[in-house]
């Protein structure tokens, strides 16, 4: 599968303290803006930088520097918002589009409410955020909607991915490369993943 799962201690540690049922709405907030910031982080290994010349207080150089210009950085709506923060403080200059989803309760299933994107998206590497990988529903849609824009590069950064979510989406998007946090165990007959974190979207936003 094309899947990259980080594994560092830092970023142990801090999803020791992110999945604690006992951590507040701040904390949270902030531990995802964190993590979020590890995975672009990653997400950028491969990135192809321009060769610029510039002057040091010592001397003249050539080095290479990133066209922030051809990324764009596209939350799930609600909850990849709460990484949006970490990955623009890595590219700042990356453009943003949104995409709205949420399940229904009955299906599982994912419903699209909202789409606004850049109107070059087809030009930029894309980045999709999203700190939750449950069945895999989300992603796929989104990834369908970007490339029915003409996007060729997309990624797909998340926290917490599930084994169930991770093969459905390779096997629909192989080209795709998922970079997660932690892969977990498995998903509940709910669909929620196990032992995860709970609702993303509910814990950033203080909404139970």
């Amino acid at each position: 599968m094309n899947v990259k799962e980080l594994n560092h201690p830092l970023i142990e540690h801090k999803l020791a303290i992110l999945r604690d049922k006992k951590t507040g709405t701040k904390e949270f907030r902030e531990l995802i803006k964190e993590i979020g910031m590890f995975l672009c982080y990653e997400a950028m290994s491969d990135a192809k930088l321009k060769k610029v010349e510039i002057e040091t207080p010592i001397e003249k150089m050539k080095t290479g520097k990133l066209d922030e210009d051809n990324y764009a950085f596209v939350p799930i709506l609600r909850a990849g918002m709460g990484m949006l923060d970490g990955v623009i403080s890595v590219i700042p200059n990356a453009k943003i589009g949104h995409i709205g989803m949420y399940r229904d309760e009955k299906t599982f299933e994912p419903v699209n409410y909202f789409f606004k994107v850049p109107k070059d998206i087809a030009k930029r590497e894309v980045i999709i955020l999203d700190p939750m990988l449950a069945t895999g529903g989300s992603a796929i849609d989104a990834i369908d909607l970007l490339k029915s824009k003409g996007v060729k590069k997309i990624k797909f950064l998340s926290i917490i991915a599930a084994p169930e979510g991770l093969k459905k989406v390779t096997e629909k998007h192989p080209d795709v490369q998922i970079i997660c946090a932690k892969i977990d165990k498995c998903l509940n007959e709910n669909k929620y993943i196990v032992p995860g974190l709970g609702d993303a979207g509910d814990r950033i936003f203080g909404t139970k």
